[in-house]
């Protein structure tokens, strides 16, 4: 892209409210993620998600070398270097589950068993980070748990497999909103995805060396393309916490289900059931509540 045209939109993006911003980019990262998910269920009946994992991790950091070679000094010397591993060692977990769903249930599903997660995830910020939990963002979780319960009920009356690999990753990922919070404080947004691929690194090669299956050429470019798209995702996210509260970040986390359910249908054809658009339309109006009313109220 031509370094004007960046230049001007970066401008443009910089002039909208914190909150905004903070929309637009966990929309971009929800898109991103439903690409791994989709790429995911193209290759994992064939290779192991830990393989997977793995050659994420090793294209993740080739993606990011120049990045590291300019800033070394930033980007590989954390400030809290404990909580930047616990990070990743949390965020290889959530992965491991994540993945593993994908090759058991359609992608809107398993992002609509996800959205279990920011009403934990929320109220865990309000007590350790002691954010105000006032009235706008109460709304906007009650909205979103009734959209996700309306997506659910019809689907996924018979738990599977899949189903338990969810709620494996809502477990394990219940403190990773505050993690991170708490190093968009400390570091700078780059630093926690570098550290991100570096622990997920020898953990993947460590449980993938059990599970070893030579992968094809074409194989080895999914799993690129998979690397490119998580280490964006992590550096979408840390710009997004660095300009919300934590309690805004995972509430808008609900717009990833229509983002799922578009991908999955245009992808895989997955068809998505009329509630997975009827609780998607509340989630979006929640999300879209929540940022007007940050703005409004001048917290970005």
């Amino acid at each position: 892209m031509n370094a004007k045209i960046y230049d001007l939109i970066s401008s443009r993006i910089r002039d909208w409210s914190d909150a905004t911003q903070c929309g637009v980019l966990i929309v971009i990262s929800g898109a991103l993620m439903s690409g791994q998910l989709v790429i995911v269920r193209f290759i994992g009946e064939d290779i192991s998600v830990f393989e997977i994992i793995l050659f994420r991790a090793l294209f993740g950091l080739l993606a990011v070398s120049g990045l590291i070679i300019r800033g070394a000094g930033t980007y590989l010397r954390p400030n809290r270097p404990a909580l930047a591993v616990l990070c990743g060692a949390l965020a290889f977990l959530a992965s491991t589950f994540f993945y593993l769903a994908a090759t058991e249930l359609p992608v809107a599903d398993i992002t609509a068993i996800h959205f279990v997660r920011p009403v934990f995830a929320a109220l865990v910020a309000a007590v350790v980070l002691r954010e105000v939990l006032r009235g706008s963002r109460i709304l906007a979780i009650i909205a979103g748990v009734v959209g996700a319960a309306i997506i659910v009920r019809p689907g996924l009356v018979d738990v599977n497999i899949g189903v338990l690999f969810v709620l494996g990753a809502v477990a394990v990922q219940s403190w990773n909103p505050i993690n991170r919070k708490l190093l968009s404080k400390s570091d700078h947004p780059d630093t926690v995805a570098v550290w991100n691929i570096l622990t997920i690194l020898p953990l993947a090669a460590a449980t993938s060396y059990f599970f070893w299956t030579t992968p094809t050429w074409e194989q080895v470019g999914w799993m690129a393309l998979i690397g490119v798209l998580e280490i964006t995702n992590q550096r979408m996210l840390g710009r997004a916490y660095q300009r919300a509260d934590a309690i805004v970040v995972v509430i808008l986390h609900y717009t990833r289900l229509p983002i799922a359910a578009l991908v999955g249908f245009l992808v895989l054809s997955e068809f998505p059931d009329i509630w997975v658009w009827v609780g998607g339309a509340i989630i979006a109006a929640a999300s879209i509540y929540l940022t007007a009313q940050e703005r409004n109220t001048g917290n970005g």
